[in-house]
């Protein structure tokens, strides 16, 4: 994949993360496959606002769908939150590294400043 490829999914998979009930819908899909209505029944909002928001979590590469008759069904995605986790693990490290660096600056300009 190429660079601008891979930001545009990471930008739907942040998006779809952002919004509150859609991540409620992810925690519970974390129990196991559920219908729309399953999904809906805790939330205070209606059905066809439930489905936008399962097709930004489907966009995002969150959750998979299956129909079986009348009946659409949503998984969590194997690895589904791989990507958001190895991006947010290599700024981490860059951060990291940048404070072990201060650290050492700070560590040697003490001892040049000390009489």
């Amino acid at each position: 994949m190429n660079r601008g490829r891979d930001a545009q999914q990471l930008d739907r998979l942040f998006h779809a993360l952002a919004d509150d009930s859609r991540r409620r819908m992810i925690d519970r899909l974390s129990e196991g496959p559920a219908s729309v209505s399953e999904l809906a029944r805790p939330l205070a909002m209606a059905l066809p606002s439930v489905v936008k928001h399962l097709a930004v979590l489907e966009s995002g590469g969150i959750v998979l769908s299956q129909k079986n008759g009348r009946v659409r069904t949503y998984r969590l995605a194997p690895d589904a939150l791989a990507r958001a986790e190895a991006w947010v693990g290599e700024r981490k490290a860059r951060w990291n590294a940048r404070f072990d660096a201060l650290e050492r600056y700070l560590l040697d300009t003490a001892d040049e400043d000390m009489p």
